[in-house]
């Protein structure tokens, strides 16, 4: 079984996206949420090239830090033997345990060294992807943004007290309702372009962050979706109130069968 079969596919992401910017634009053309669709369009397009570059070794980068390893060893070498040995010197106890501490202490700092340079291409790739993490993070706050000032009792047409500084109604039940719906996609596919970046770098902090974007995305799609609800309770209550006027309108203009029998028979009567 392939290795890639249940690896998300950036190819696929990015046709999403488009297809999603098309139906943005044909629904609201010039918008602002569009604009910020065909920027996360960009970026997808950025994240496999930027993905394949995280999971490619950079050799350069190993070079520099096996030569830097190599001159910490060879200057610990050098230290060594340039150490004055005579067996006629005697050591006293104090400064045996002073010289041993000293050993103790170098040797500490030249394994953190080597630790450090051996992590250098992990940590140089872990600034990079988390750079471009962030980004989606803020274009996260920036759909937000666009949804924030969508109120669904305005768009019902309902009376109230608006000031200068009141935003303008111009969608009606059923363009909020698409323009929630846009917001919302657009927010899953940002976490999804955030999971893009694990495809080869599974560092724990990248994992980590992304993590992140996928909660945040999650948490700010699910006040999307209380406006949809809401939205679908109005529509919901507007239409049993229409069905309610339509019942009581046939019953107005047609009698019940038992007051139309009395009537019958009154005027069999009068007859």
């Amino acid at each position: 079984m392939s290795k890639d079969r249940f690896k998300l596919q950036p190819k696929l992401v990015e046709q999403t996206l488009a297809q999603l910017h098309e139906r943005i634009d044909e629904r609201f053309p010039g918008s602002g949420l569009g604009k910020v669709c065909a920027a996360l369009h960009a970026i997808s397009r950025d994240a496999e090239r930027r993905s394949n570059w995280l999971g490619r070794p950079l050799y350069w980068l190993r070079m520099v830090a096996l030569v830097m390893i190599a001159i910490i060893l060879a200057a610990l070498v050098g230290q060594f033997f340039l150490v004055n040995w005579t067996e006629d010197d005697s050591l006293a106890w104090p400064e045996f345990i002073q010289g041993m501490e000293a050993a103790v202490n170098e040797l500490v700092l030249i394994m953190a060294g080597i630790f450090f340079m051996f992590t250098l291409e992990n940590r140089y790739k872990r600034r990079k992807g988390l750079k471009a993490i962030h980004e989606l993070r803020s274009i996260a706050h920036v759909i937000d943004m666009h949804q924030l000032t969508k109120d669904p009792e305005r768009s019902q047409g309902k009376a109230y007290q608006a000031t200068k500084s009141s935003p303008a109604v111009t969608l009606d039940s059923f363009q909020l309702r698409r323009y929630l719906d846009y917001c919302s996609e657009l927010l899953a596919l940002t976490g999804k372009i955030a999971a893009v970046y694990l495809n080869h770098f599974d560092d724990p902090v990248m994992v980590s962050s992304v993590n992140e974007v996928e909660t945040l995305t999650t948490d700010l799609s699910r006040k999307i979706w209380q406006k949809i609800m809401i939205l679908h309770s109005f529509e919901q209550d507007g239409l049993k109130g229409t069905e309610a006027t339509g019942a009581l309108a046939a019953t107005v203009s047609e009698p019940p069968p038992a007051v139309k029998a009395v009537a019958t028979q009154a005027g069999q009567q009068s007859a």
